[in-house]
């Protein structure tokens, strides 16, 4: 049976140029096996004569190419319209410089090749893939984008001369309309984190964040930018004729009967405003700590932390490093009707039942200060606040810790010792710090490995020692690297995977608090008493074939 994808393509192609007949493949079907290919088993049995095929593939310059596991770039599909790939079965899958590669179900076929650098503009490398993979890709990538651009064409005419005035007429058109719906359906399929809607000078550019990384999807005439900017404007509530100071705001959808969130924020920029679209997705609250990945002794350490009924645990890193997804899954271990818990937000981004939710509105006066002093009047056995910023809300979240409160929040620090030193800059004093405080965790993300696609190798010795993982000169690692398929929009990552560093307060880390120690003497005496850094953390996970190696060194310095 023929089941390689290189033999299915060449018996294609022998079967187009009536080279050999279907009897004659289906009887050779049964011999082939993992030590002769289709080729090797033509020419050996005489069927197919060894000059047929040097001129059939020998002097073509193509190769082989599996579609279900090729990485095709998008910038390349949107060089050929749809109407030649299904005339011709044939999709662009690279551009390499201004040679155009292009995976076709005949790679022989000189006039059509000539038909593709006409209608392109690029020189033609024509790869071999199967006919129905083709299609299947043709399918897969030409949908989304060519509604998009249908949608970007008839909405150019009825933007050209939008004014203050009729902005609001314009963005209730049903071409802008389906344009935001169609961005937005394309980017829940794809599991985007946020949409970024950026003016540039003579264009309008639109990337989605993927796992923590920004690609480009579309970049459309400078004529559509006022519809679709005042569409998303209208959508969140926001004032569409206020265009020199930053607004937020919130909307919900029905995305394919599920209730989606996003919280929408836009930014005055020399070119236009500048809207970014964050997907709030409910299923990231109700996640459990277990599904974050944390290792078990690491779990064990932070359980342990917000297990006892006061104190501080903080929880720290950039932003968006899941500081707030790993606080609202430690609320839903901690939520019952037995305790109180209360929430100080900014924004208020998901809904948690059964707990009392606050939002900061520091226009009107309603500081994250103001509300810790509120809130704590309201006799709480928990409160989280969504950030420590200044001296005054970390002197009320500490004393609340001291007075029997559990108290969850953040801090924007690289480390988890730099919480320490973070605070006595603040103005807290050491000693306070070192009795209200029961833990410090540092975390990342990074993004996991597909594991329908992650290809195992064995990197150099150089290569580990640069990177300063630990290795045996004698037994070198096996690590996982991606390479990407359709599973994962050919990327080789799919998801994300939290890295962390859990450092609780020992009696040793306590005298130094009060000792005003450096943040490099807390660190290195919390590493001697068993704390994994997050670099020791993320290498852990490279071993279990989670993430790769590059990955952790992009995330973690």
């Amino acid at each position: 049976m023929i089941t390689e994808k290189s033999d299915q393509i060449l018996a294609e192609l022998l079967l187009k140029k009536g080279i050999v007949s279907e009897d004659t493949l289906t009887k050779i079907g049964d011999k082939i096996d993992s030590d002769r290919s289709l080729l090797e088993i033509l020419v050996s049995d005489g069927l197919v004569d060894t000059s047929v095929i040097t001129e059939l593939i020998g002097h073509q310059d193509f190769s082989f190419i599996d579609l279900g596991e090729s990485n095709i770039n998008p910038s390349a599909v949107a060089l050929l319209p749809e109407v030649f790939a299904r005339r011709y079965r044939a999709i662009p899958i690279d551009l390499e410089g201004q040679v155009l590669v292009v995976a076709m179900a005949d790679p022989l076929n000189v006039l059509v090749i000539d038909d593709l650098h006409m209608v392109t503009g690029h020189e033609i490398k024509a790869v071999a893939a199967l006919e129905s993979e083709i299609i299947s890709s043709i399918n897969r990538y030409y949908k989304a984008t060519e509604t998009i651009k249908d949608e970007v064409d008839s909405l150019e005419s009825a933007e050209k001369g939008a004014t203050i005035g009729n902005l609001r007429a314009v963005s209730e058109e049903a071409p802008v309309i389906k344009l935001v719906n169609m961005l937005i359906l394309k980017a829940i399929n794809e599991r985007v984190s946020d949409i970024h809607i950026e003016p540039q000078e003579k264009e309008l550019r639109v990337r989605y964040r993927v796992d923590g990384v920004l690609k480009e999807v579309m970049r459309s005439p400078k004529h559509i930018q006022a519809g679709v900017i005042s569409r998303l404007k209208i959508m969140a509530g926001l004032d569409i004729a206020e265009t020199r100071v930053p607004q937020d705001g919130h909307c919900d959808l029905s995305v394919s009967g599920n209730v989606v969130d996003f919280r929408v924020a836009t930014l005055p920029t020399i070119y236009g405003e500048r809207v970014v679209l964050r997907i709030l997705k409910k299923e990231s609250i109700l996640l459990n700590l277990d599904d974050l990945g944390f290792l078990p002794e690491s779990l064990t350490k932070f359980k342990d932390a917000f297990d006892k009924p006061y104190g501080a645990v903080l929880v720290t890193g950039p932003t968006g490093s899941g500081k707030s997804t790993t606080l609202y899954a430690a609320l839903n271990i901690l939520n019952d009707n037995e305790k109180n818990i209360i929430t100080v937000e900014d924004p208020v981004e998901y809904r948690l039942p059964g707990i009392n939710q606050v939002q900061v509105n520091t226009k009107a006066g309603l500081t994250f200060a103001k509300v810790l002093k509120a809130v704590l009047r309201a006799s709480p056995d928990i409160v989280m606040v969504g950030e420590i910023r200044d001296k005054e809300t970390a002197q009320i979240a500490i004393e609340a810790a001291l007075t029997g409160h559990l108290v969850l929040s953040t801090l924007h620090t690289n480390d988890a010792s730099g919480a320490i030193s973070r605070l006595t800059e603040m103005g807290i004093a050491p000693f306070l710090t070192s009795s209200a405080v029961e833990c410090v965790q540092a975390q990342r993300l990074a993004r996991r490995l597909c594991p329908d696609c992650k290809e195992a190798y064995e990197p150099s010795l150089d290569a580990l020692k640069r990177a300063g993982f630990p290795v045996d000169d004698n037994n070198r690692p096996t690590l996982y690297k991606p390479k990407g398929c359709p599973k994962c929009n050919g990327t080789g990552y799919k998801g994300r995977i939290g890295i962390y560093e859990i450092m609780p307060l020992s009696e040793a880390v306590e005298e130094l608090c009060i000792r005003r120690a450096t943040t490099d003497e807390i660190k290195q005496v919390a590493i001697s008493e068993g704390m994994k850094t997050l670099r020791q953390d993320g290498f852990e996970k490279v071993k279990l074939g989670i993430t790769s190696l590059e990955e952790i060194m992009r995330v973690i310095v």
